[in-house]
């Protein structure tokens, strides 16, 4: 199975970025718009899992989760990833305890390189993917100063999720299929 492991948020925190995708959503020529339940913060992309390894991951995080303690973190204003032509990503950035934050994803990096996991390269930047490939009718900066602030609540992190990630009737489809909890 595709597979990655991220945070997952409540209901309302999906309706409150939603309702801010749907702005952005009205000014874009084209895009490809994250589905609501579909948002999250990943942590780790695994690729392909097989059923040995999942059980692997399954005994590792339920190690690394067991030892953490819950922390909060907030979304904060949209940003992009600019691409040649159009916005490569539309996406929301990550505030809160991110010492924490940082400190969980490192070690779910760590642990999970000897069972066949490459550590990631890139430096981990936190954020919600809202949209891609988007082209909109203004500037980025313009239309954000044109909508409404929005301030998302604080959320706490009290669990994480192995999320399987399949393409269902042309659709990208995240289902979560283990959950590890921060006591």
């Amino acid at each position: 199975m595709r597979a990655f492991i991220g945070i997952d948020f409540d209901e309302s925190t999906k309706d409150e970025i939603k309702a801010l995708q749907h702005h952005y959503r009205n000014r874009a020529l084209k895009g490809r718009w994250k589905h609501r339940d579909n948002f999250h913060i990943t942590l780790k992309f695994l690729r392909e899992v097989d059923p040995g390894q999942k059980k692997q991951i399954d005994a590792i995080l339920e190690d690394i989760c067991g030892k953490q303690e819950p922390f909060t973190l907030e979304l904060t204003e949209p940003q992009i990833f600019k691409g040649r032509d159009s916005i490569r990503v539309l996406w929301l950035g990550v505030s809160g305890d991110l010492a924490r934050l940082h400190s969980l994803q490192s070690e779910i990096e760590l642990a999970l390189e000897p069972i066949g996991f490459e550590k990631e390269n890139r430096k981990y930047n936190p954020h919600i993917t809202i949209g891609q490939d988007i082209l909109l009718d203004d500037s980025f900066e313009r239309i954000r100063e044109s909508i409404p602030a929005v301030h998302f609540k604080p959320m706490r992190v009290k669990d994480i999720y192995l999320f399987k990630s399949e393409q269902i009737d042309n659709k990208r489809i995240y289902t979560k299929v283990s959950r590890y909890d921060l006591p």
